[in-house]
C-alpha cells in the first residue's frame, strides 16, 4: 500500500515539475520577446515600412545562427526570434523531461512513445515539414 502511494506522489511530483517547466518557458520567452520588441521599436521608429510587395531577400535574420549573431549586437528582432525559438523549444523540453521522467519510473512503452514523438518533432523541424 506505500509503494503506491509513493508512487502518487513522484507522479504529481513529475506532473507538478511540467506544468512548471512549461509555464516558466511561456513566460521566459514572453519576457524576452517584449524586450526585443522594446529594443526594436526603440530604434527602429523611424524606418518607414512598404506594405505593398513583399521582399524576402531583405530578411536579415533567416538562420539560428544569424538569431545568435543578431543577440551579440542586442538587435531587437534577433532578440525576438530567441524568444520565438525558446517557446518553440519548451514543448520539447517537456518532452525531453517525459522521457527522462518514464526511465526513472522503469516504464519502457512510454519511454518508446515518447522517443518516437521526438524524433517526429525534430525531424518536422529539421526537413521543415509542415503537415
Amino acid at each position: 500500500m506505500q509503494v503506491k502511494n509513493s508512487n502518487y506522489f513522484i507522479d504529481k511530483d513529475v506532473q507538478l515539475l511540467l506544468g512548471t517547466l512549461l509555464r516558466v518557458g511561456v513566460l521566459i520567452s514572453s519576457a524576452v520577446i517584449l524586450l526585443g520588441g522594446i529594443i526594436f521599436l526603440s530604434t527602429q521608429s523611424n524606418a518607414v515600412v512598404s506594405f505593398s510587395e513583399f521582399k524576402p531577400e531583405q530578411v536579415k535574420i533567416s538562420s539560428i545562427a544569424n538569431i545568435f549573431e543578431g543577440l551579440k549586437t542586442f538587435d531587437g528582432l534577433a532578440i525576438i526570434q530567441f524568444g520565438v525559438l525558446l517557446l518553440i523549444f519548451t514543448p520539447i523540453a517537456r518532452v525531453v523531461f517525459s522521457i527522462f521522467s518514464f526511465l526513472l519510473e522503469k516504464d519502457y512503452l512510454y519511454v518508446v512513445i515518447g522517443t518516437i514523438v521526438l524524433c517526429v518533432i525534430i525531424t518536422s523541424l529539421y526537413l521543415d515539414v509542415a503537415h
